[in-house]
């Protein structure tokens, strides 16, 4: 322990980054399997033990490599004109929310989290039975301003996904994948200008990256045998505790 500690920033113990690491794996197989997920599972953990400032910065890169390789596995079926609108309408939100971000409270931001992780899980499903694909780049814009915020807007934009149009599911894990891509990698890129010092922070990044990447190419058959409902129900009864508990967190600061 004392070895991967000399390699990790102080905030971060070795158990704590081990524990992640390790978690890095099962939330990108979740990813793989079943699209979204995984993102708001790794954003709430991180949130219980670092800084909100800390964690968005972490947790898009993180998601950057989870979402890219999920693509680059599924480049065939991604639709690219939709990708091609979202790309440009996350360019504007990106370069909107850098100017608004170093100005927001920590207590706010960690509110602000813990009611968006609420609403990503409880909130209800609408479906979209057509958007013109210009009509992507209104929400690249919006997905991506609100990232920086946020942290995992995966959910929102699964929203607005019509798995016919993508051609079945693979279209849509693929799609989801390159989109959420394009915003991470944007939001990374915004943050390093900002002055998020990420190099205090490589060695623990390249680990969640890889492992998580083993994690998406494992992903259909770990949790093939897993009861779905049952799961997603525990699922949803840990992520409302967590996030009633960063919510309070934030009140109290």
């Amino acid at each position: 322990m004392e070895l991967i500690s000399s390699l990790l920033p102080p905030q971060l113990t070795a158990a704590w980054a081990v524990s992640l690491i390790i978690l890095s794996f099962f939330t990108s197989a979740f990813n793989a399997t079943f699209g979204i997920g995984g993102g708001i599972v790794i954003l709430t953990v991180l949130l219980q033990i670092l800084p909100a400032s800390i964690v968005i910065p972490l947790h898009g890169l993180v998601q950057l490599g989870s979402n890219t390789g999920r693509a680059w596995n599924m480049r065939s079926s991604i639709c690219i004109a939709i990708l091609r609108w979202f790309a440009l309408g996350a360019l504007l939100g990106v370069l909107v929310a850098s100017l608004v971000f170093v100005s927001l409270p920590t207590r706010w931001l960690t509110i602000t989290l813990g009611l968006f992780i609420l609403w990503s899980i409880w909130a209800p499903r609408f479906s979209v039975a057509s958007i013109p694909d210009k009509g992507f780049f209104g929400i690249g814009a919006i997905a991506t301003f609100l990232s920086m915020f946020v942290g995992a807007t995966g959910p929102m934009v699964a929203a607005f996904w019509n798995q016919q149009r993508l051609g079945g599911k693979e279209g849509q894990v693929a799609t989801h994948g390159a989109v959420m891509a394009v915003t991470h990698g944007l939001k990374c890129i915004a943050f390093g200008f900002i002055g998020f010092a990420f190099s205090e922070w490589v060695f623990f990044l390249l680990a969640m990256v890889s492992v998580g990447y083993a994690g998406t190419l494992a992903g259909r058959r770990l949790l093939s045998r897993l009861n779905e409902d049952t799961f997603r129900i525990g699922f949803k009864a840990v992520m409302t505790l967590l996030a009633i508990r960063l919510i309070w967190q934030g009140i109290q600061s």
